[in-house]
C-alpha cells in the first residue's frame, strides 16, 4: 500500500488553515481524520493486485541493436476495475542510456473479469541473456488518495545475438568464391584442387591447363577448369582470455573476432566446407562442432552471445591440446587473439609448432586504429612522444607476425571495420592455392 501525491497535498491544504485560524489538535484530527477515512474507503474500493495472473510473451531473441518487443498479459480476475501504473523491469543494459524510464512504466485500465497487454520494447546495448526482473503494479483507488502495490515474478529471458555487421560484405565474397569454384570464367588452379571440367580456351589461360588428348578428339583448344576441394575443416578458435576485453572503439577485440568469424563461417560453409567453433581461456567457454552448412550460422551466433572475455591469462596449452582433440584430422585453424609481443611470446609462440606440423594455421587479431593515429600524430613534444610510442607497439606486432610467417601461419591484423572482410580475402586465397 502507498499514499499517492494527492493524499499528501490534500492533508497539507487541509492543515494550513488549521494552523493559521485556530490551532490545535482538535482541528488537525478532524482535517485528517476525514482524509483518513477517505483513504481507507479508497483503498478498499481499489482493485487488488496480488490477485493479478501475468504472463509473457514476445521475441525471445534479438541482434545487437535491434529492438525486442516482450508482451505482459495483465489478468483481472477481481470484479473491480483496475486502474493504475506498471513497472516492467529488466537490466540496465536493456535499454539505451536514458531511456528506461519511458520504456519501463505503462499506464493500464482493467475492467474486472478481463484482460489487457502492454507491450515492453527493449533496445539491448551488450549481448547475451537478459532476464525480465520483477513488475511491480500500483492500483489506484476511485480518488486516487491510496493505492495497492505488490510485486509479481514473471520469468522470461532474451538472448542478445552478436549484430553479424559485416554480412554486408558477404555477396562480394560469394562472387569470388564463384570464380574459383569455376562457375564464371575466371578460374584458378592450385595444388590439391579437384579436376571440374572442360571448357574452350581463351587467351589469358594457364596453357598448362590445356587438355591435349580433349582436344584432339575436338575442333578447339579444351582447357581444364579446376574447383577448390570441398568438404574441407576449418575451426575458429576464439581467444576469450584478457587480451580479448581489451577496448578498441566503442567495444571489446572479442566483439570484432566473433564478427570476423561470423562472416568466414557463412563463407565457408557456403563453398562446401565444415566449420567448428571453441572458445577457450583457461575452460571451454563455448563449443560447436558437426553443425550442416545450413544450421552452422544459427549455431555460431547463438553460442556466441553468452561469451564474454574472462580477466584471466589464457592457457595456450591447454587450448592447443583442446583444439588438436577437436580437430583430429588436417583442418585450418582459425586462431582470433592478440599479436601484443609479451602475451603472444609467452603465450601461443612456444606451442605453435603443436598445430602447425599437423595443420594450416591462420592467425587473425584486431589492431586499434587509434594506435595507426597515433603515429602519424605531430605538431608537440607530447604528440611527438605518442607518435614515437604507438610507431615502437607497430614494429613489436609487425615483429610478431614475421616470426609467425616463418613458421608457415598466414597473418591477418587489420582494424575492426577491416578484420572480416581481410579474413575472408585471406581463406579465399588459402583455398584458390589448394593449402586447405
Amino acid at each position: 500500500m502507498a499514499f499517492t501525491g494527492r493524499a499528501a497535498l490534500l492533508a497539507a491544504l487541509g492543515s494550513l488553515p488549521v494552523g493559521l485560524w485556530d490551532p490545535s489538535w482538535t482541528g488537525i484530527l478532524a482535517v485528517n481524520g476525514s482524509l483518513a477515512v477517505a483513504c481507507a474507503c479508497d483503498y478498499a474500493l481499489a482493485a487488488p493486485v496480488r490477485r493479478l495472473r501475468l504472463t509473457r510473451s514476445g521475441d525471445m531473441s534479438v541482434r545487437l541493436g535491434d529492438p525486442a518487443d516482450v508482451t505482459l498479459t495483465i489478468t483481472n480476475p477481481s470484479g473491480r476495475m483496475l486502474r493504475g501504473r506498471l513497472r516492467d523491469a529488466w537490466p540496465p543494459s536493456s535499454w539505451q542510456p536514458g531511456t528506461e524510464v519511458s520504456a519501463s512504466r505503462h499506464r493500464i485500465a482493467v475492467p474486472g473479469g478481463e484482460r489487457r497487454r502492454v507491450t515492453t520494447r527493449l533496445r539491448p546495448t551488450r549481448r547475451g541473456d537478459r532476464h525480465a526482473d520483477r513488475v511491480t503494479i500500483r492500483s489506484y483507488g476511485p480518488l486516487g488518495l491510496f493505492a495497492r502495490q505488490a510485486t509479481h515474478r514473471v520469468p522470461w529471458t532474451v538472448r542478445v545475438l552478436p549484430p553479424f555487421t559485416s554480412r554486408k560484405h558477404l555477396p562480394s565474397k560469394l562472387a569470388r568464391l564463384r570464380e574459383l569454384d569455376g562457375r564464371t570464367s575466371v578460374l584458378q588452379r592450385g595444388e590439391g584442387t579437384e579436376f571440374d571440367s572442360l571448357r574452350e580456351y581463351v587467351p589469358g589461360d594457364d596453357t598448362r591447363s590445356i587438355d591435349w588428348r580433349a582436344t584432339a578428339r575436338q575442333s578447339m583448344v579444351a582447357v581444364r577448369t579446376w574447383r577448390p576441394e570441398r568438404d574441407r575443416h576449418i575451426l575458429l578458435v576464439l581467444d576469450t582470455g584478457r587480451t580479448s576485453a581489451g577496448r578498441v572503439g566503442d567495444a571489446p577485440r572479442l566483439d570484432a573476432a566473433m564478427d570476423a568469424a561470423l562472416l568466414l563461417a557463412a563463407l565457408a560453409s557456403r563453398a562446401g566446407d565444415r566449420v567448428d567453433l571453441l572458445a577457450y581461456d583457461r575452460r571451454v567457454r563455448a563449443l560447436v562442432q558437426g553443425r550442416s552448412a545450413g544450421d552452422v550460422l544459427p549455431s555460431l551466433v547463438d553460442a556466441m552471445a553468452t561469451v564474454e572475455p574472462e580477466l584471466v591469462e589464457t592457457d595456450a596449452r591447454r587450448l592447443t591440446t583442446t583444439a588438436l582433440r577437436t580437430a583430429p584430422r588436417h583442418s585450418l585453424i582459425v586462431l582470433f587473439t592478440t599479436l601484443d609481443a609479451a602475451p603472444f611470446e609467452e603465450g601461443i609462440l612456444p606451442v605453435l609448432p603443436q598445430l602447425t606440423q599437423r595443420h594450416s594455421v591462420l592467425v587473425a587479431s584486431v589492431a586499434d586504429p587509434y594506435v595507426a593515429a597515433m603515429a602519424r600524430s605531430r605538431g608537440t613534444a607530447d604528440k611527438v612522444y605518442e607518435a614515437a610510442a604507438a610507431a615502437h607497439a607497430q614494429s613489436e606486432r609487425h615483429r610478431t607476425a614475421e616470426q609467425l610467417r616463418r613458421h608457415g601461419v598466414t597473418v591477418v591484423d587489420a582494424a575492426p571495420e577491416e578484420l572480416a572482410p581481410a579474413l575472408a580475402d585471406a581463406y579465399l586465397d588459402l583455398k584458390a592455392r589448394g593449402r586447405l
